[in-house]
């Protein structure tokens, strides 16, 4: 059974070294912390200062800043700037803010809507800790002069023979993991993980503890940049040719069923919004011809899936001789796969599924799992039918 640290079986103080020595960190350095303006990073900035360390946070506003105040579950702009501004006012630490909106709209934005153009189901958060988050803020706290760049996922860092580990975090329903597998091995020896022990309600224990007036803050959406869960208004402002309608067909027979508003409103296993009356069974999207806008339907059982192609991988650590698992949804459990070919260093290989296996679409990222250890990943790019 795994136990988390009581919060009332130690000082806030013994807390932070413990949290902190648990992520490879001697007490007395100086800490680099990615402030969001959110809960979580705003008690790992509490807890490193509480180390002793010099302690200096950073915050990237990834788009627009007056857009964005005082809309519910962004991160990294508007009021939630202020949030973190305000966190560290209070605890006493120096707190920079660097503007990424350029960079963050053109690698994270676009290439987000460029995917749903394209028919794939994009996952941009992992596009953004791969590029402006980890990339660049690590290349900060280097330049600060920082012994580690802090940052609130939930996920652990762990020692192992071969140098350090990515693993999942101990509590499941908190769990990151799937969207760090980008993560390189350089970068894993320089980032701490200090929440990858504890479950949420400890963490707000711990924010109401130390006095921030973030503690009951809601978290975080999945995608900071979409308003109210609408990813068409999004993708149609940033490639308007994405609204042009087409053709829904059926994938069996290749019969014209209807005509749909824009592929950007489809993504494959969907079955809400398909408007497709008297029909006998119930389709799903089981494809998408993005070329010749037409969007594919069939059964439930044509969404099985027996293998898929995986590009631009990469691994953390050894590959292990033991069996692997995956996910290819961040909310799905793992399931036994087979790996075929070199994961890593950007290799594509192939993903053989123990069991047919349903929700897989090409853009989606498949996370590769030994135990608790993250082995590494990629982008979905194909799949083969059960």
């Amino acid at each position: 059974m795994t136990r988390f640290t009581s919060l009332a079986a130690t000082s806030r103080s013994s807390a932070a070294a413990e949290l902190f020595q648990l992520s490879g960190l001697a007490v007395g350095k100086r800490i680099v912390v990615a402030m969001s303006g959110g809960v979580d990073s705003s008690v790992v900035a509490a807890l490193a200062a509480q180390t002793g360390a010099e302690v200096i946070g950073v915050t990237l506003q990834l788009y627009d800043h007056g857009a964005a105040t005082g809309r519910k579950g962004a991160c990294c702009a508007g009021d939630d700037i202020r949030d973190a501004r305000a966190v560290a006012d209070r605890l006493g630490i120096a707190h920079y803010v660097f503007d990424h909106e350029s960079r963050f709209r053109e690698e994270v934005v676009e290439a987000f809507a460029d995917d749903y153009l394209a028919g794939k189901t994009p996952i941009p958060c992992i596009r953004c800790n791969m590029g402006p988050k980890f990339t660049d803020l690590l290349a900060m706290a280097r330049n600060l002069g920082a012994d580690c760049l802090a940052t609130g996922h939930y996920v652990r860092r762990i020692a192992g023979p071969g140098g350090s580990e990515l693993h999942r975090a101990l509590d499941p329903a908190r769990d990151q993991s799937y969207f760090l597998y980008g993560t390189t091995e350089a970068q894993l020896d320089f980032l701490r993980f200090p929440l990858g022990g504890l479950p949420k309600s400890e963490t707000r224990a711990f924010a109401e503890k130390f006095g921030l007036a973030v503690a009951a803050k809601p978290d975080s959406q999945d995608i900071c940049f979409v308003p109210d869960g609408d990813y068409a208004k999004v993708v149609s402002a940033v490639r308007p040719e994405g609204v042009l309608p087409g053709e829904i067909v059926d994938a069996r027979t290749g019969e014209v069923l209807g005509e749909h508003r824009g592929v950007i409103h489809y993504t494959v296993g969907q079955r809400r919004g398909l408007e497709l009356g008297g029909l006998s069974e119930p389709l799903y999207v089981t494809g998408i011809d993005a070329p010749s806008r037409r969007v594919l339907v069939g059964p439930r059982a044509m969404l099985a899936v027996a293998s898929a192609r995986i590009v631009e991988t990469n691994r953390i650590g050894p590959m292990p001789d033991g069996p692997l698992t995956a996910k290819v949804r961040s909310l799905a459990k793992p399931v036994p796969v087979t790996v075929e070919g070199m994961l890593g260093d950007g290799a594509s290989v192939s993903l053989q599924f123990a069991q047919p296996e349903y929700g897989v679409a090409p853009g989606q990222a498949a996370v590769i799992y030994a135990g608790e250890r993250v082995v590494g990943g990629g982008w979905i790019d194909s799949t083969v039918s059960a």
